[in-house]
């Protein structure tokens, strides 16, 4: 005899593969990849604006989510609202699956962005940048040029920096365009005799060869310093073009909290440490009230820059990345598309799958 079995309503099969569809949507995305958009210029030439990449989590190892309360397949808040899309009653600590690799350097990484405090770790703003400098290094720029352990760093093949292009009558869109530069990479002096161009050494010699390009000047800072540089450009005479030297703390490094090293590395100790209660009073670095004279570091860090180095939001102003902070890395591009475009014109069709170094 044989038993009848209900035939499932075509909403119920519907709901059925609907959470299927998601499960294993959120599935893929936590453990393998998840898509990432370029939004800004701080990668050009090497990604650009409108690329859409994936990001391998598999690499450094999955991390496992630290705010387990949240929405299937969002960031922060909830599709096209302004409502957070988690809770926070939950907090886990930090765990990464073994991955095929450590971050190394000159990879390009995605992370979250680590001074945006409002956010639990896990969802704070994806950024991604180069990792110039890994746990351990030494990272210095000397007149805009990177050096690691006092050797200068590689050059990505596409980096940009800025340019003073003094040119003798006004030019358009367009001609800028023809020579590989986007809107949104030069603007106008304020007394109109040039512009100021980000630009590949290769860009900037092609349009050295025009006859209304009177004069191209790389616009590098002279020594002296910044207050918006980390940890404190102002006091230590650093600049974007002038950096360092500065160590980047590694997991069991210790420190003399002498004065030069509070300075360097007392906002890292206080925000990513786990540490409570933490103090900087004339020079010294007192944690939960006792005065510290020597500290050990927890965890790895990182030192980000983007590849255009003049246009760029990275650790030389807001500091190191810290372990738990690490995505994964920048894989793969699946699709890119221009903006300054129309119609079928938008698809920059010899980027698609191409791979990023």
């Amino acid at each position: 005899m044989s038993k009848s079995t209900k035939k499932k309503s075509a909403a119920r099969e519907w709901g059925d593969a609907l959470i299927f569809a998601v499960v294993a949507a959120s599935l893929i995305r936590w453990l393998l990849l998840e898509p990432f958009t370029i939004p800004t210029a701080s990668m050009e030439k090497s990604l650009l604006v409108g690329d859409f990449l994936f990001v391998s989590k598999m690499h450094y190892g999955t991390r496992f989510p630290m705010t387990p309360l949240q929405v299937p397949l969002t960031h922060q808040k909830v599709w096209g609202t302004e409502i957070p899309s988690y809770s926070d009653a939950i907090q886990l600590p930090y765990y990464r699956l073994p991955g095929f690799s450590d971050v190394e350097r000159n990879d390009v990484v995605v992370f979250n962005y680590p001074v945006e405090f409002q956010y639990p770790t896990d969802l704070k703003t994806n950024y991604i940048k180069r990792a110039i400098g890994i746990s351990g290094d030494i990272i210095e720029v000397r007149g805009g040029d990177a050096y690691v352990n006092n050797e200068l760093a590689p050059k990505p093949v596409e980096m940009q920096y800025s340019y003073d292009v003094i040119t003798n009558r006004p030019l358009t869109e367009d001609f800028f365009y023809d020579y590989g530069v986007n809107p949104e990479s030069h603007y106008n002096f304020s007394d109109g005799s040039g512009y100021l161009v980000f630009a590949t050494e290769e860009m900037i010699k092609r349009l050295e060869s025009s006859p209304v390009i009177t004069s191209v000047t790389k616009h590098i800072e002279k020594n002296g310093g910044d207050s918006t540089i980390f940890p404190d450009g102002l006091a230590l005479g650093w600049n974007r073009d002038n950096y360092g030297p500065l160590k980047i703390p590694a997991q069991g490094w210790t420190i003399d909290m002498t004065a030069e090293n509070v300075m360097k590395y007392s906002f890292t100790i206080e925000k990513y440490e786990g540490n409570e209660n933490v103090e900087v009073k004339e020079g010294q670095l007192f944690i939960d009230g006792q005065k510290v004279d020597s500290y050990t570091f927890k965890q790895n860090y990182y030192f980000m820059m983007g590849d255009n180095r003049h246009d760029s939001l990275d650790s030389r102003f807001w500091g190191f990345v810290p372990e738990d902070h690490i995505v994964g890395k920048a894989w793969f591009l699946w699709l890119s598309l221009d903006k300054y475009e129309s119609m079928f014109s938008k698809i920059r069709w010899s980027r698609i799958f191409n791979g990023i170094d």
